[in-house]
């Protein structure tokens, strides 16, 4: 799918990331990618982000649209020119955008669901939630920190913020193909986010995510960056 380069502001991002068994994100991921492993496990997640004044490049800022987004994403490998790539699959995208959700798979690379986000945000606090309409949902309360999660497969912000830096390239499906998308910030600035509570549908899903399966590792911030959103060739199942 080409579109045009798409620019405009990441008013705020939460990267909320899972571990989980390679085996089970397996079954889960067509040709040609296969589950990108951090010490024997698979990185899963949701990416909740409010983008803002996205337009084509040439365009004044007024003219771009603004959304809340829901993407749920599994870092992935794959084999290209013999070289090893990496990014994330997303098989499934939620917006609060009835034009995203029309122009999805077209316009935007995948389909999107519309969904109803409740969003709310002070004193450094973030709670995001969103019911789509096939009913999958996701709930996440959080408030801003310096400290990251010690507990975490990463160990540092710095091991979590390069992991998901490199992750750039998104590839959603779209009938017989994937639809790939290349993110470019101006900068890449993470902070971590203290997770209150945190709810997903997709990942409570027994039948593809047997019971404790899928384990909460950290969550990630990200407020005010420029970035660009860039065609690649999409890729073939």
């Amino acid at each position: 799918m080409k579109i045009p380069t798409l620019k405009g502001v990441i008013d705020r991002r939460i990267l909320i990331n899972y571990t989980v068994d390679p085996e089970i994100i397996a079954k889960l991921i067509p040709k040609p990618f296969r589950p990108k492993i951090f010490k024997g496990k698979a990185i899963v997640g949701i990416c909740l982000i409010r983008l803002k004044h996205i337009r084509p490049i040439g365009f004044p800022a007024f003219t771009g649209l603004s959304s809340e987004n829901g993407a749920h994403r599994i870092a992935v490998e794959w084999d290209e020119n013999g070289i090893v790539k990496e990014g994330v699959y997303i098989p499934r995208r939620d917006s609060s955008s009835l034009f995203n959700t029309i122009v999805g798979g077209r316009l935007f690379p995948g389909k999107h669901y519309l969904a109803k986000f409740e969003v709310k945000e002070f004193d450094q606090n973030y709670q995001v939630s969103f019911k789509s309409s096939d009913n999958t949902t996701i709930a996440i309360e959080g408030k801003r920190t310096t400290i990251f999660n010690p507990g975490s497969i990463f160990e540092t912000l710095e091991n979590a913020s390069s992991f998901f830096e490199n992750g750039s390239v998104g590839y959603s499906p779209n009938g017989n193909k994937f639809d790939g998308m290349l993110l470019k910030t101006n900068q890449w600035k993470v902070e971590p986010l203290e997770v209150k509570s945190v709810e997903s549908s997709f990942f409570n899903n027994t039948k593809d995510f047997p019971k404790n399966s899928v384990q909460f590792d950290n969550a990630l911030l990200m407020t005010n960056i420029e970035h660009e959103w860039n065609s690649v060739e999409d890729k073939c199942c």
